[in-house]
């Protein structure tokens, strides 16, 4: 596989994972370094429910080599509920508290949920909106942007990016078409990296199981395909790629898969 491939789950604290990934009997506090000895990289939930204390952001780089990366989510305080408005002082402490991590920050992610036509009219407010909060951040911290209308899925969505030098997330979601379709029909690089989600069907996956020990969907054709729109893009920037459990049930398991999916393309 590429060296400009790197491959990890959406979080780590995930009681389930004892025992089939990390060793039986394993304390919470020793996951994080385990999961370093098997992947590279870690998106980080629970930034987004709330902004962490600098000495528990301290102890993430303390537990984890050199090389090891972390992505974190900005709090939903700032994409949610302020939506980018009058979120300064919010977002100073967020930055403040990731200072620890140092160059072991990937990016911040500023996931954005479906926005009505009550919050947005058109594609065009939300953009300006995003381009002032880019053009006051971007100098600050890499960034990556995720929407969830699929139809600004536009030129005009991965130029403004582009403008910028952000990473434009691309997700295998229920509501967003396939990145390999995005990637045929746009420039998908928009910064000096790529980060890719893979989240699936949350509630179509909890009709099936809600505990997140084990692989319970088939998606080995899926993983193909998300391989080769990754390998399409490593060809020009490094690709951040992060698992969730709800894809297919047990994220450590599914990244190891992709990871030698992306190996056999």
């Amino acid at each position: 596989m590429t060296d400009n491939v790197h491959i990890g789950t959406s979080g780590w604290s995930y009681d389930d994972w004892v025992g089939p990934f990390y060793p039986a009997g394993a304390p919470k506090r020793e996951f994080l370094s385990h999961y370093a000895t098997q992947f590279d990289v870690v998106e980080v939930d629970s930034t987004y429910y709330a902004i962490p204390a600098r000495r528990m952001v301290q102890g993430w780089a303390e537990r984890t080599p050199k090389g090891f990366r972390f992505a974190l989510k900005a709090p939903q305080e700032i994409t949610h509920k302020r939506v980018l408005v009058d979120c300064q002082e919010g977002m100073e402490r967020f930055l403040g508290a990731l200072e620890p991590l140092g160059e072991k920050t990937v990016c911040v992610l500023l996931q954005f949920g479906y926005f009505n036509r009550a919050t947005f009219r058109s594609a065009k407010p939300f953009f300006e909106r995003l381009n002032g909060f880019l053009r006051e951040y971007v100098d600050r911290v890499p960034l990556a942007v995720e929407i969830r209308n699929k139809n600004w899925l536009t030129d005009a969505y991965f130029d403004l990016l582009r403008s910028h030098k952000v990473a434009a997330a691309l997700v295998e979601h229920a509501w967003l078409p396939p990145i390999n379709h995005v990637v045929e029909q746009h420039d998908v690089v928009t910064g000096p990296f790529s980060y890719v989600r893979l989240i699936g069907d949350r509630k179509g996956i909890e009709e099936i199981t809600r505990t997140w020990d084990k692989v319970v969907m088939d998606r080995s054709a899926d993983l193909r395909r998300v391989a080769r729109a990754i390998r399409q893009i490593a060809q020009r920037v490094p690709v951040h790629t992060f698992v969730n459990n709800h894809y297919a049930g047990h994220g450590p398991e599914t990244s190891r898969q992709l990871r030698a999916a992306c190996e056999d393309v």
